[in-house]
């Protein structure tokens, strides 16, 4: 999937980024506004990156980031990183098994790894929503 917002020199606004995501713009604007109003002390920001040459967002809850995301044409996904702790509390969940099987199986960056949604409809917010609950009760 192509990654938007590789100009460095482009700030992500967030007229932009509704213009970029179109009609998945009221799946970003609800989970940006769960995060919001259930969680105190989150602040979101856009910061370009150089060893992926794109601007990526970094939602973060006091001082523990909860979740990346990217702009793909069209959408965005969100990416959750995630240690071994959150194995037993993911399996017991109410998500899908394919969510479950992607997150045993993923790549590991050293103690952690990583679990991605492409947010395309209500099923993929609604598995994300449950994924930042399960993140912010980690310690």
């Amino acid at each position: 999937m192509k990654m938007v917002l590789s100009d460095k020199s482009v700030i992500p606004t967030e007229e932009y980024i509704f213009s970029l995501i179109g009609n998945n713009k009221h799946y970003w604007k609800r989970i940006m506004d769960y995060v919001s109003e259930n969680y105190k002390d989150t602040l979101g920001s856009w910061n370009y990156y150089n060893d992926g040459k794109q601007w990526l967002f970094k939602m973060v809850h006091k001082k523990k980031t909860i979740f990346w995301s990217g702009l793909n044409n069209g959408t965005f996904r969100i990416t959750f990183y995630l240690g071994n702790k959150a194995e037993t509390i993911i399996d017991n969940s109410d998500l899908p098994q394919s969510v479950k099987d992607e997150f045993k199986t993923a790549k590991r960056y050293g103690l952690i790894r990583p679990v991605t949604f492409v947010i395309n409809g209500e099923p993929d917010v609604d598995n994300a929503l449950k994924m930042i609950a399960i993140k912010t009760k980690l310690k």
